[in-house]
């Protein structure tokens, strides 16, 4: 499918841009850029089109030529290097054994994102989830699966929320169809508690949590569930996730970002205010 790729893919290609970009601003061409850091011209050019992995080690070679100071913006593109060459070495590398690639690769844009716009249209998003109902979805999305394989995965949905109390914390905005707080997942009791837990989540000053009602009808997000993740300090960076629970699959073309953006724009204005959204899963709560 034209546009879609795995992440990796994506990171190397745009993180390639990237580097292209700041070479010329620095007036150099690809010869200049290889003679400065002792490399041949080829790697260069390999490392700027995403044919070519790169570690973050070589990327600072790279920024120390151009002459990019800028702490942040280079945090961000060592990071990007290490994790398109093989998902880094962030916490979720200990359950590579039960996380598929994909899986992992999704995890490390949500830890270097700034922010993530999602709409969810069946489930509670994963950064919201109670551990209770991240068992029960696991079971029912992976019936068969050994118990222990049930553990690791729900210890991982968990350990993903770090990234809602980190300094600075990810900037969450998320729609969800009314459905998701209608469907009694993991039975009565641990729907309540989820509900109770999602109204803690929405008082937090980075979280915005709209819902979408049945009374407003159809809408641009009946399509699907998705995931739009921004970056610090990168030009053209955004990349649009279609997570599903072991696999996921990412838009990059600038006009599959601009449809996404403005899809999401679109929903937040139909939805709810964040003050009523509160109120009726509140009220949604008190009959769960």
């Amino acid at each position: 499918m034209r546009g879609t790729r795995h992440g990796p893919a994506v990171r190397r290609r745009k993180l390639g841009e990237e580097l292209r970009g700041l070479r010329l601003a620095a007036g150099l061409t690809s010869r200049d850029a290889a003679r400065l850091v002792g490399w041949h011209q080829s790697k260069v050019s390999r490392i700027e089109t995403g044919t070519s992995g790169v570690t973050g080690a070589d990327v600072a070679r790279l920024l120390d030529a151009y002459g990019v100071r800028e702490p942040r913006s280079r945090a961000l593109l060592e990071a990007l290097a290490d994790a398109a060459d093989g998902g880094g070495a962030g916490w979720w590398r200990a359950y590579r054994g039960v996380l598929p690639p994909p899986y992992q690769d999704f995890i490390s844009l949500e830890a270097q994102a700034c922010r993530a716009r999602t709409l969810e249209t069946s489930v509670v998003p994963g950064l919201l989830q109670t551990a209770e109902y991240a068992r029960a979805v696991t079971r029912a999305a992976l019936d068969g699966v050994p118990p222990a394989t049930v553990d690791a995965l729900v210890r991982v949905r968990v350990a993903r929320q770090e990234v809602l109390r980190a300094d600075p914390p990810l900037r969450l905005e998320a729609v969800l169809d009314e459905a998701v707080l209608r469907r009694r997942v993991g039975g009565p009791e641990v729907m309540r508690r989820q509900l109770r837990r999602l109204l803690e989540w929405s008082r937090l000053p980075h979280v915005r949590l709209q819902v979408v009602p049945f009374t407003r009808g159809e809408y641009v997000g009946l399509s699907g569930s998705f995931v739009i993740f921004s970056f610090p300090n990168i030009s053209d960076l955004d990349v649009v996730a279609l997570d599903h629970l072991t696999s996921s699959l990412y838009l990059e073309r600038t006009e599959d970002l601009k449809a996404y953006g403005a899809a999401f724009r679109t929903m937040q204005a139909h939805a709810l205010s964040p003050e009523d959204t509160s109120d009726l899963i509140a009220g949604i709560g008190d009959g769960a």
